[in-house]
């Protein structure tokens, strides 16, 4: 099939090569039908109402104003991706899975809104939160807290016992106000065996260079907030 051929390569080698390229051209091709049949979603229901966020206007987080959800849309487009980030008022530190996901999305975010708003939020206090950015080193995400609104229970970021979910929504704004559009579900789905839920893999740049070693994911490695 290729016609790039590599230095000392066996032809055992480049037979699997072959095969497993067939096999990622298959994978592309159905990454793109899903990701059409998503944008042929249906409108999602309208926001019960116009939440309040904080947003730090200090970058110690000291000083905040409130910012409403239909604010959060970048001037002159119409959609917003919002992710609710695990990083409760009881919780001592943010989720190292979510944490990791964020660092690839910060080093993204300045392409990601030259087509859409983006923001994250967080239901401990904004000064915790941009305490924590201050300490990673985020400087292009978009950080809120709900704090102050039902914002996460509503959109199931938040249990009824105050334990947090991870989930990435998108939300579209029409003439008749603000819509939901997309979440990612997968996450309240039963895990299939070996896989755990894997809802926004594909987003994220962690897993997805681990896949192309022959070490893979490994079985029981998983992110940390720091390797000190």
């Amino acid at each position: 099939m290729s016609t790039v051929h590599f230095p000392g390569e066996t032809p055992a080698y480049r037979a699997a090569r072959d095969e497993l390229l067939q096999a990622e051209i298959d994978l592309r091709r159905h990454v793109e039908e899903v990701a059409a049949k998503r944008r042929r979603l249906p409108l999602g229901g309208p926001v019960p109402e116009d939440y309040v966020f904080e947003e730090a206007t200090t970058p110690d987080g000291a000083a905040s104003r409130p910012v409403r959800l239909s604010e959060l849309f970048t001037p002159g487009k119409d959609t917003l991706v919002l992710y609710s980030y695990m990083f409760g008022p009881a919780m001592e530190r943010p989720c190292p899975m979510c944490t990791s996901f964020l660092d690839g999305i910060e080093g993204s975010a300045v392409h990601i809104q030259q087509r859409v708003g983006l923001a994250v939020v967080a239901r401990s206090p904004i000064a915790r939160v941009q305490a924590f950015a201050h300490e990673r080193g985020w400087r292009r995400l978009r950080l809120l807290s709900s704090a102050g609104s039902t914002f996460n229970r509503d959109y199931h970021a938040e249990e009824k016992d105050g334990s947090q979910n991870t989930i990435i929504h998108v939300f579209v704004r029409r003439e008749d106000g603000v819509h939901h559009f997309y979440s990612s579900e997968m996450e309240f789905l039963p895990a299939v065996e070996g896989q755990n839920t894997r809802h926004i893999d594909l987003m994220w740049p962690l897993w997805n260079v681990l896949d192309l070693t022959p070490e893979g994911r490994g079985d029981d490695f998983y992110p940390k907030v720091s390797y000190g």
